[in-house]
């Protein structure tokens, strides 16, 4: 004689086919879990650790076709003047309130440096600059046969000024800076010549300046610019 069907078990129409009931405790805990996964997946998706795995990096050209869509041949307000060759200028960037610019082709003597301090003819340069720019409209061009980032992600840019000059070229030929030998440009061989014109002319930084505070890395690739006395 067949055995009656226990509680886990439901006899099928079809004559001799068993089969198993779902036990509602099984059905709620399995509900549950499913309800608990599309939760955990819902918030995982909104958070910013999804949206990060998700979100594929930009490649070189991106950056550089977005920078280029933003801010070439546009014109912004200075806002802050971080020292002679670096500025902020009033448009957010990424996380930032404002986008730091690093002119391209000049280096002015650090003055906030953790490394070498404040060297020779810093302040004389920042306060050039802000004198320039500080609070006024320029007008931003990029390198377009160029990257438009440098280190730290700062923007590379020729900035021209209300008065149709361009600072990274005023600098130079001031004796405010030098010409950057580090990175090719546009402009290489004319702030070269820049530079060479304000040296003999014994402008700026050029009256006085010493080998030995010249910036490393120009004491590396011209040895022999200050001759010692």
């Amino acid at each position: 004689m067949t055995n009656p069907p226990t509680s886990e078990e439901k006899i099928n129409k079809n004559p001799g086919k068993i089969t198993y009931a779902m036990s509602g405790r099984r059905q709620k805990w399995l509900i549950a879990s499913f309800v608990l996964a599309a939760a955990l997946l819902i918030l995982f998706d909104h958070s910013n650790l999804g949206r990060n795995l998700q979100r594929k990096p930009k490649s070189s050209e991106q950056i550089k076709a977005g920078d280029l869509e933003k801010y070439h041949a546009k014109t912004f307000t200075v806002i802050n003047v971080v020292d002679g060759d670096t500025i902020d200028i009033d448009i957010p960037d990424g996380e930032y309130g404002r986008t730091r610019i690093r002119l391209w082709g000049v280096d002015t003597p650090e003055t906030k440096s953790t490394k070498y301090g404040v060297m020779y003819f810093g302040p004389e340069a920042s306060e050039f600059t802000g004198n320039l720019t500080g609070g006024k409209r320029v007008c931003v061009y990029l390198d377009e046969g160029n990257r438009t980032r440098g280190k730290f992600g700062r923007l590379l840019a020729y900035v021209q000024l209300d008065d149709t000059r361009f600072l990274n070229e005023v600098l130079l030929t001031e004796g405010f800076a030098y010409a950057d030998l580090r990175f090719r440009h546009s402009f290489y061989n004319k702030y070269k010549q820049l530079e060479a014109v304000a040296r003999s002319r014994n402008r700026g930084l050029w009256q006085k300046v010493t080998h030995e505070q010249l910036p490393q890395w120009l004491q590396r690739e011209k040895p022999n610019l200050i001759l010692k006395k």
